[in-house]
């Protein structure tokens, strides 16, 4: 199995920032992709950023030019960085991991990070 570990998510003021990061176990090969999601209070769950391996990376366009997402490969950790966050922001921020390694071939989920953003 592979645990995900999340952290970095608070409480903002409008218009501050955050910066969350995941890691997932440095001794797996094989990520294709880490991404983040995000649930709002009833709300589906949706996609916020994904970093895709030798691929540029894809935003929603609610958070085009505001989130940035990276990748420290050698740390397998992926990073959000959110700035300019508006009360619309506010959600649980869970991480992704898409694995094609031969053996955990899989897609994984970190228990989610609480973003509360005030008015």
């Amino acid at each position: 199995q592979v645990q995900l570990v999340e952290s970095g998510g608070g409480l903002v003021q409008s218009g501050g920032s955050l910066r969350l990061s995941c890691a997932a176990p440095e001794s797996i090969f094989g990520i294709y992709s880490m991404g983040w999601y995000r649930q709002a209070p009833g709300k589906q769950r949706e996609l916020v950023a994904e970093d895709i391996s030798n691929s540029a990376p894809n935003y929603a366009d609610s958070v085009k030019g505001r989130f940035t997402i990276s990748r420290d490969n050698a740390k397998n950790t992926v990073y959000l960085q959110m700035n300019s966050l508006q009360p619309e922001d506010t959600a649980v921020y869970y991480c992704n991991a898409d694995i094609r390694d031969l053996v955990l071939y899989g897609v994984y989920w970190g228990q989610g990070t609480q973003v509360t953003v005030s008015s």
